[in-house]
């Protein structure tokens, strides 16, 4: 008999209904909720700066102290369910952007391609865009404003 092949998760659950794995492996280490931001006080629009956090690996675009990014650098923005609504700035290919809006996720995500360089080949990444926090002083954050 032929055994049917399942749905991926992402395509049978609702954010709220995954695990802590499942929600986790949707990111596809493209490194843009690791850039700098500025927001505009009067019309709320945020520009993303191409200066990350001092903890993103620029090569992997990966956090280098993922699990302790909280403490060690309150402005870190934790990607929750409430805040995936508030942040506007997310790219459209952001696969909790994807899944939210009920579209599929890029040819590109390492969960469809099976290879978590695929974000980076694509051109979709960071890597090569930014410059790490921990090589730019604060007060020259308004001149690297991204220009697209």
């Amino acid at each position: 008999m032929m055994r049917m092949r399942e749905d991926p998760f992402w395509k049978t659950k609702s954010l709220e209904e995954m695990t802590r794995q499942e929600w986790e492996s949707l990111c596809d280490g493209c490194g843009i909720c690791c850039c700098q931001k500025i927001e505009d006080a009067e019309t709320g629009s945020v520009e993303l700066l191409p200066i990350s956090c001092q903890f993103l690996d620029p090569v992997n675009c990966r956090c280098m102290i993922y699990k302790d990014r909280l403490l060690a650098n309150p402005e870190c923005v934790e990607l929750t369910l409430d805040a995936l609504k508030k942040m506007t700035w997310l790219p459209r290919t952001c696969a909790y952007r994807c899944i939210a809006e009920g579209r599929e996720l890029e040819w590109w995500h390492p969960l469809i391609s099976g290879d978590s360089n695929t974000v980076h080949k694509a051109g979709i990444s960071v890597r090569d865009k930014i410059v790490p926090g921990r090589y730019i002083h604060t007060r020259d954050l308004e001149r690297h404003t991204v220009k697209s």
